[in-house]
């Protein structure tokens, strides 16, 4: 079996960048806003992987979790918050830049996010500087730790599962990528990250 990096696969929220939409940050937009978290949190549960996965928009999981009723605030202002909540990790990024322009891989993103998030992200992170592809959820229908998330981005690629190193910073979603047959890297830190790639040869010291 071939023990070649030829793809790396980012995670982006917590790795690339901070989380998206994730608990905190829907706590956060409670106390901007000031709607009731446990009635909002049960509708987002209910609404969540159609959200991740595509098939609900971001106006539409707005109309489901907050806009059912009357609010004094409007769906611009909460996609708005939401968008505001994203913030580089720069180390993390340069290591990414410095991947690319050695030329020597393929590197894509495989993460978990809506559609709306997953494109601002995109652009306000500079991603497409670095990375050739983006295997986000809400562009396959699937999303991590489902298995078929890995197998997608490994028939994606046309590169052997060991071939594809993956990083994200969640144990479950690296423990089910190395079921498919990936490497992996936990991610705790850019200078952790830094030290790892170089110990396995792929980026230089």
């Amino acid at each position: 079996m071939s023990t070649t990096t030829r793809v790396l696969l980012f995670d982006v929220g917590g790795v690339l960048a901070t989380n998206g939409w994730d608990r905190t940050a829907r706590h956060r937009a409670a106390d901007e806003f000031g709607f009731d978290w446990e009635e909002f949190q049960e509708r987002h549960d209910f609404v969540a992987h159609d959200f991740e996965t595509g098939r609900l928009d971001l106006p539409g999981y707005l109309d489901r979790t907050l806009f059912y009723r009357e609010r004094a605030f409007q769906q611009d202002d909460v996609a708005d918050f939401m968008k505001r909540q994203t913030q580089p990790f720069a180390d993390s990024l340069a290591i990414a830049n410095d991947l690319a322009a050695s030329g020597r891989y393929l590197l894509a993103t495989l993460n978990n996010e809506s559609r709306e998030l997953n494109e601002h992200r995109i652009r306000t992170l500079g991603l497409d500087e670095h990375f050739s592809m983006f295997l986000s959820s809400c562009y396959l229908g699937v999303s991590k730790p489902e298995p078929e998330i890995y197998r997608i981005a490994i028939d994606i690629t046309q590169h052997a599962p060991d071939e594809c190193l993956f990083i994200d910073d969640r144990s479950l979603n690296l423990e089910c990528a190395t079921r498919e047959g990936m490497r992996t890297i936990q991610f705790t830190g850019a200078t952790e990250l830094r030290a790892d790639l170089v110990s396995r040869g792929v980026l230089g010291g």
